[in-house]
């Protein structure tokens, strides 16, 4: 049976986005899987997979603006932004005093420039900058453009800190964590992060692998959700 349309999954810590899509690829026994939209292995959430024909509108979905919710730590800064790195400095943590922090965080909404980390799956000359980044090197990027229209503090307990934020495709939300950090003079790393929408798609109605895996064909495709229903007729 062959299907298309777009699924949702809700992707689970520890894995890669291509795990999932390998994983999808074996459960309908086709190769027409793609994700649209990259979650690094430390992060959960919004997992969109156009499957068969629904392939051919990825550009699109990857242009949605994208919506997070995770956690950052103050007083460590590590390679790749985030806890899975390493340790490369600690500082002292002040008390900052909630407004000062929320001061601080609207500084990064808008319009602006990001260079991307070196820990990330951008590539240069063909190769992935964070295998360049394990080998211990380190090359110019050139900055992207990208916009924050959210960000927004949750809930702050020195040096733990939740958030939500808004932002365009192609935005490194740890590296956002990490210059942060260096904004307020202690450094910071982010230690989780769950996309919640991308575009009017809601992590509430995606399913997780382990889901998908007990339901049969009938019931997969009353998961999909049809091109023409979702991506705007110029898309297509």
């Amino acid at each position: 049976m062959d299907f298309e349309g777009i699924l949702l999954i809700d992707k689970h810590s520890g894995c890669t986005s291509h795990d999932i899509v390998d994983m999808v690829r074996r459960k309908l026994k086709m190769k027409a899987v793609g994700h649209a939209g990259t979650l690094d292995p430390m992060a959960t959430g919004l997992l969109i997979l156009l499957i068969g024909k629904a392939t051919k509108v990825s550009q699109y979905v990857m242009s949605l603006d994208k919506v997070y919710e995770g956690t950052f730590k103050l007083g460590q800064e590590t390679d790749s932004h985030d806890s899975d790195g390493e340790v490369t400095a600690e500082f002292p943590v002040p008390e900052i005093p909630e407004a000062d922090l929320k001061t601080a965080m609207a500084k990064f909404l808008g319009d602006q420039y990001q260079t991307p980390p070196m820990f990330s799956a951008k590539k240069l000359n063909g190769v992935p900058l964070y295998k360049l980044a394990r080998k211990g090197k380190e090359v110019e990027r050139e900055p992207r453009f990208i916009n924050v229209s959210r960000f927004d503090l949750l809930n702050w307990q020195i040096p733990e800190a939740s958030f939500r934020l808004a932002c365009s495709k192609g935005t490194y939300v740890r590296t956002i964590c990490h210059d942060l950090g260096r904004a307020l003079g202690c450094g910071a790393h982010m230690t989780s992060l769950r996309r919640t929408f991308s575009g009017k798609f809601d992590v509430k109605d995606a399913i997780t692998i382990e889901e998908l895996q007990t339901l049969g064909s009938a019931a997969i495709s009353a998961r999909l959700i049809p091109v023409a229903a979702a991506v705007p007729t110029l898309a297509l």
